[in-house]
């Protein structure tokens, strides 16, 4: 048993066309099918990664940041 693992997108109509070559010359194989969608590259409607606050939301919990106390503003000349 060989396992071979490919990568393909689905046409409009949600139809897969699956061409893999074997190296098997008119022999009988069974063919055993997991389709698994991807995230890769896909996006919402505000153009992130599908998922991507699922996975960050807080991922620093345990470690927050702090910020420090800001500087004082720097005086400079005015516009003219």
């Amino acid at each position: 048993m060989e396992m071979i693992k490919v990568k393909a997108v689905t046409d409009r109509d949600g139809i897969l066309k699956l061409e893999v070559p074997t190296g098997l010359l008119e022999h009988e194989v069974e063919v055993v099918l997991v389709v698994q969608p991807t995230d890769a590259g896909a996006v919402d409607d505000n153009g992130w990664p599908i998922g991507f606050f699922d996975r960050t939301y807080g991922v620093l919990a345990d470690d927050p940041i702090e910020r420090p106390p800001q500087l004082p503003l720097e005086q400079r000349d005015p516009i003219k």
